[in-house]
């Protein structure tokens, strides 16, 4: 989500469900994951001021008027000051990761003479409006709800129409992917008044509870995979069972430990069930980033990273040199450039996702994505029990989750009277299977991309970009025209 997906963790470690037979529950994850250590290089124009607002901590009760310090990023070298101002609504993240991952918008603000603000996203980055103590604990988590950050968004844009010269009638367009897609979406929305309108690139606003069957996500991802080789699905397919027989073998844990060159050893039969769903992120993850060219998103990869990776899985295999094949699959995933030691499988340090404890909580009140597997694709059974996924909450966080407030808060489907959005999809993208993938009318559009991944058309040109990512962006190029009474 450029969010990073995020959308990653694994909340087994309080489900208890590590036995072979009961798989671990995997609940909806960060939409842009960001993998720490992975550096996102300040590409080469991409020059902005870092400010800071006071931002009011509630926006909706009036007993609690502190405030924080909310980063924004401004850049004003495009502007004349004449244009519109593009605006991005900031994920689960440091802002700074987005806003480097969001080449679009640099590409474009020439041509548009645009004023470009990134905001960050409260309780992400450096913005953290109770310091040190903003994890502490449910009370001080009690303000990160996108509500809030919606709020805190059409705040500071007030604030900076009221401050910089020339920008008090300046329209505005908010852009976002992911997460930030989503809340773009809903800025749209919700305050109409704020932004003339909202590109929400792999915006899986629909993948909540009753909108979508909760399969979806990973039968995209299987379908990624089986288009890229039937032999690669096919052998993912059948590498569950083959952990476990293997596994099962006298010395079978030290093999796996030792091919996969795994951090911390595999023991017993408890620590199968999350080493199985470190595969399964891998594999989501690769669906995520399956970009035409080398990239850092999440993590180093080549062009084409599912490609690759089933040039590993070529053949079928079985037992043990299927397990080699999938050892050079997640090598080349979290060790493409060499320079790892090992393989952090179990959540023990090494390579955590910045932003994981925010949206952890995000999960556990409103942000409730449904996600199962029937185990027919490249996914083993996972089941969703929603009672289950509350309790587990509860445990951690004293709060449960209201598994149907998004959808009553957003609209869900009823998107009619919604106007001036472009929703953007990558079809390789397993996000994209809670995307509006059909235009909702003649303002609210749905652009598919084929052969595209998480929010490709947010990101920078590229000599590699396919045929269907330049028409994607030449169109919503066009229509953001339309909204500034621009000549398209």
């Amino acid at each position: 989500m450029a969010s990073a997906a995020g959308l990653l963790f694994v909340l087994c470690s309080f489900v208890a469900l590590f036995v072979v037979e009961v798989e671990c529950w995997r609940p909806g994850k960060p939409i842009s994951p960001i993998r720490q250590g992975v550096k996102a290089p300040l590409p080469s124009g991409y020059s902005y001021q870092t400010l800071y607002y006071d931002q009011q901590i509630d926006h909706f009760g009036f007993a609690n008027e502190k405030t924080f310090k909310q980063k924004y990023l401004f850049a004003d070298q495009f502007w004349n000051k004449k244009g519109p101002i593009f605006f991005y609504t900031g994920n689960e993240g440091t802002i700074e990761w987005f806003c480097n991952n969001t080449g679009f918008l640099w590409d474009i603000a020439p041509q548009f003479n645009a004023l470009l603000v990134f905001a960050e996203h409260r309780y992400y980055g450096d913005s953290l409006p109770f310091g040190k103590e903003s994890y502490q604990n449910s009370s001080t988590l009690n303000f990160l709800t996108s509500e809030q950050a919606l709020a805190d968004f059409a705040t500071l844009i007030r604030y900076l129409k009221a401050t910089v010269p020339h920008a008090a009638d300046k329209p505005v367009v908010a852009f976002g992917g992911s997460y930030g897609g989503m809340l773009a979406a809903w800025f749209r929305i919700k305050y109409p008044n704020v932004v003339v309108g909202s590109l929400a690139a792999s915006a899986p606003i629909w993948e909540f509870t009753g909108m979508i069957p909760c399969s979806s996500f990973y039968d995209t991802t299987s379908q990624t995979w089986y288009d890229a080789s039937k032999t690669c699905g096919d052998n993912l397919h059948r590498s569950y069972e083959t952990i476990k027989q293997v596994a099962a073998e006298a010395g079978g844990y030290d093999f796996i430990t030792d091919t996969f060159k795994l951090c911390t050893p595999l023991k017993s039969k408890y620590d199968l069930g999350p080493f199985m769903s470190m595969l399964v992120e891998t594999y989501t993850d690769l669906a995520m980033v399956d970009y035409p060219y080398p990239a850092s998103f999440m993590a180093e990869l080549p062009g084409w990273p599912v490609a690759e990776a089933c040039s590993y899985l070529s053949q079928p295999l079985e037992g043990k040199d299927l397990l080699r094949g999938l050892s050079r699959v997640t090598n080349m995933y979290f060790n493409y450039t060499g320079t790892t030691d090992c393989v952090h499988w179990n959540g023990s340090g090494g390579t955590p996702t910045l932003g994981y404890e925010g949206w952890d909580y995000q999960s556990c009140t409103e942000m409730v994505m449904p996600m199962c597997s029937n185990g027919s694709g490249i996914i083993y059974n996972i089941d969703w029990n929603f009672q289950q996924v509350s309790d587990a909450c509860y445990r951690r966080y004293k709060t449960r989750p209201r598994e149907n407030w998004i959808s009553l808060e957003y609209w869900a489907k009823e998107l009619k009277a919604a106007s001036n959005i472009i929703f953007s999809n990558g079809m390789y993208d397993p996000w994209s299977s809670g995307g509006v993938l059909q235009s909702i009318s003649e303002t609210v559009v749905a652009i598919q991309i084929p052969r595209g991944a998480h929010h490709l058309d947010l990101r920078a040109k590229n000599p590699k970009d396919t045929r269907e990512v330049i028409a994607a962006r030449e169109q919503e190029i066009n229509i953001i025209k339309g909204w500034l009474g621009l000549t398209p």
